[in-house]
């Protein structure tokens, strides 16, 4: 149903209300860009017990380098002005385990212009780092949908990767082979990591639920030696078959000179996988590690250099195949600071892992085991297994840090899923959001609803860092929507279409210094050449995030707005979809909404708002016109998007965000790949929708000739 104005600027299904609307200078630009700053509300202040770890580092940097350094700010314009300095103490801080030291960190005048070769003549194993602990410390935590639980300590953790190392080992893995994973979160995809890095093989993953062509798209790219995959799992309450899908792929894999099959509750039958080339039962291939007498070989590390591949993963490919990301050992040193430093936190601490391999979630969280952590892996989705099963969770196993993606948050909000009386929480310190924008109303329900004196603000990274660029921060106050905090080391700057930085405007996000997390390149990219056009040609000396965002000048916050290229610009009010959903999401009625782009033949931009409804309310014009008034009022009239649709579902990837581009070319024809779609039949919803027709006069156009 089409509800917008017809030509002669009469609105179909009623009078659109202009009191109180901004005067039409105001429109001219995105409210985003006259925020109020003055009076951001405080959710959280640091107290006593805050930023102990980095009051203990700074003292350090202070003594070694007889140097004064103030506040958190100060620390940070230290950490960037001295960025060679800072990574070395980073280095010497998270007790980096390697043979040999390096003997030059990095260029001091080294540039943005494409990836770096960081601590040169360094020779480690990242496998070594993760397990550096081998006592009776609980290393994993194991559940999921159905299952029962099961511990493993760090000496138990180690002995079964030693296991793993020897069979690929006497299989012939070898330096530079890839491994690739395809399973839900269970252990054996931590061993089998952790077997195979230790050897100076690749370890790479796709996630579980991708179909045959997805996965291809990304394992055909690298050529993959060994795959390990399980034969099912449950994800909310269904079954996943695997063995089909792996036979599938394993046919169009000619490299795999393996398949190693996890058996999961029940036995797998001999006729079940007698199909797929290779193939053997993890237990059979474990036996090949074995010495005569039963007993297992030492595990031998082999030394690397520190941009030595380590792990790959993958972008979503919205426009073709997705680009291959390479990372070596910076995960070390970012992980360290991000989730000990910043956050105050040491071994003790319970992590709730919920990401399977395929995402860089993935290899982030299996990283914190270089720092004593104990990681909770949960197979399956434990958020709506019943209304109280995840707070339950949380009491029963002390879990004490949440990486969460933002949608997960979301309908927790929507659904009213909070502790009950019963809950305590008393262990939950620390709550983190990312992969999607986090929206100013959820600081508000997570400190009212769940837990008022948690740790809590919205974290951004993305895959290419493999970790954060902001983060939270344990000695400044959380203001309600941003992150509270640029992590030490990392220069970022908010630029506006001219390329020029600006504070408190608008404008997309950029990282100006190197920084030893950041991709090694571009697998298969010799001379870097499509690495520096994906992500340094746009603000040369610069890297691109890809997103927008905007700098509170007086708390020096971040706020992360959209993805640059899923941005808006309508009758020149540019503006992000975020901005929209901050308003839309108040109406009980709309339980998800999705705004994008569509350009007529002159090339005109108008935004359009698709509306998914809650169950048991009706698409209807005084929703529309309220939405509408509430989007003006809000912000301003050139925001109003010039069409609102209904649509039965919108598409999201693994992960919970929300495919703004990929509905954004299916809207406007353009070519896309639907590879990363969780929900790919929800496409069908946006193909050829008649309402989409050119319209004489824009929405918008005709609210601003009534308020003149």
């Amino acid at each position: 149903m089409l509800v917008p104005a017809d030509v002669n600027g009469i609105e179909r299904g009623g009078t659109f209300k202009t009191e109180g609307l901004k005067s039409t200078e105001e429109s001219k630009h995105s409210k985003m860009n006259h925020l109020d700053f003055s009076n951001v509300p405080v959710m959280r202040r640091p107290d006593d017990k805050s930023g102990t770890l980095l009051k203990k580092l700074k003292k350090v940097i202070e003594n070694k380098y007889n140097v004064k350094i103030g506040d958190y700010w100060d620390f940070n314009k230290w950490s960037i002005e001295n960025f060679v300095e800072f990574w070395t103490e980073i280095w010497n801080f998270a007790g980096v385990v390697y043979s040999k030291k390096f003997n030059k960190v990095i260029d001091r005048n080294a540039t943005m212009d494409g990836p770096k070769e960081w601590f040169r003549g360094a020779r480690l194993n990242f496998a070594e780092n993760l397990l550096k602990y081998r006592d009776d410390g609980i290393a994993l935590i194991l559940c999921g949908e159905a299952r029962k639980s099961e511990k493993v300590t760090y000496f138990e953790m180690y002995n079964e990767v030693s296991l793993y190392a020897a069979a690929f080992r006497k299989f012939g893995l070898k330096k530079g082979d890839v491994v690739t994973c395809y399973m839900s979160n269970r252990k054996e995809a931590v061993y089998a990591m952790l077997g195979a890095v230790s050897l100076g093989a690749i370890w790479s993953g796709a996630l579980p639920l991708l179909g045959p062509k997805a996965v291809l798209n990304r394992f055909k790219q690298v050529n993959p030696k060994v795959l390990i995959t399980v034969d099912l799992f449950l994800n909310q309450g269904e079954e996943i078959k695997m063995l089909q899908k792996v036979k599938e792929i394993t046919e169009a894999l000619p490299s795999l000179e393996k398949v190693i099959i996890v058996s999961s509750k029940r036995e797998v039958e001999i006729k079940e996988i007698g199909g797929i080339r290779n193939c053997c039962m993890l237990e059979e291939f474990l036996r090949l590690g074995l010495n005569d007498d039963g007993s297992v070989p030492p595990i031998h590390f082999e030394q690397v250099s520190f941009s030595h591949p380590v792990f790959i993963n993958y972008t979503s490919g919205t426009t073709g195949l997705p680009k291959v990301v390479v990372h070596g050992c910076g995960g070390l040193l970012s992980m360290f600071r991000d989730f000990s430093l910043h956050l105050n936190t040491s071994r003790g601490c319970v992590w709730l892992s919920v990401s399977p391999v395929g995402w860089v979630t993935w290899n982030m969280t299996i990283t914190l085991l270089s720092q004593g952590f104990t990681l909770l892996l949960f197979e399956g989705i434990p958020y709506f297994i019943s209304r109280t099963y995840f707070w339950d969770l949380i009491d029963d196993f002390e879990i004490s840090n949440l990486f969460l993606p933002t949608n997960v948050m979301d309908e927790f909000q929507k659904r009213e899923l909070v502790p009950t009386k019963e809950h305590h929480l008393n262990s939950l310190k620390v709550i983190l959001l990312g992969g999607s924008v986090v929206k100013p109303q959820i600081y508000d329900f997570i400190y009212q609803k769940v837990k008022k004196d948690v740790w809590f603000c919205a974290s951004y990274g993305s895959t290419e860092l493999m970790g954060s660029c902001l983060i939270l921060e344990t000695t400044l106050p959380v203001h309600q929507g941003e992150s509270n905090a640029i992590s030490l080391g990392d220069k970022l700057e908010i630029l506006d279409e001219a390329g020029t930085p600006v504070i408190g405007k608008y404008g997309e996000l950029v990282l100006a210094i190197p920084v030893p997390n950041l991709l090694v390149g571009l697998w298969g990219d010799q001379n870097n050449s499509m690495c520096i056009k994906s992500y340094f040609s746009k603000y040369p000396g610069k890297f691109s995030m890809n997103d927008f965002a905007i700098i509170n000048p007086k708390t020096h916050g971040v706020i992360i707005y959209c993805r640059s290229d899923e941005t808006l610009k309508q009758r020149g009010c540019r503006f992000g979809s975020s901005e929209i959903y901050a308003v839309v999401d108040t109406f009980h009625e709309v339980r998800d909404s999705l705004c994008v782009s569509h350009y007529n033949k002159q090339g005109d931009e108008r935004a359009v708002l698709f509306l998914k409804l809650m169950d048991g309310y009706m698409f209807n014009d005084e929703l529309v016109n309220n939405i509408r008034n509430a989007i003006a009022k809000e912000l301003t009239v050139r925001h109003v998007p010039d069409i609102i649709l209904e649509t039965k579902d919108i598409p999201v990837n693994m992960n919970g965000k929300k495919m703004e581009i990929i509905v954004k070319k299916i809207i406007n024809k353009m070519p896309f790949n639907a590879d990363s779609i969780f929900n790919p039949e929800s496409l069908k919803n946006f193909i050829n929708i008649p309402e989409l027709q050119p319209i004489e006069k824009p929405f918008s156009d005709i609210l601003m000739l009534k308020e003149r």
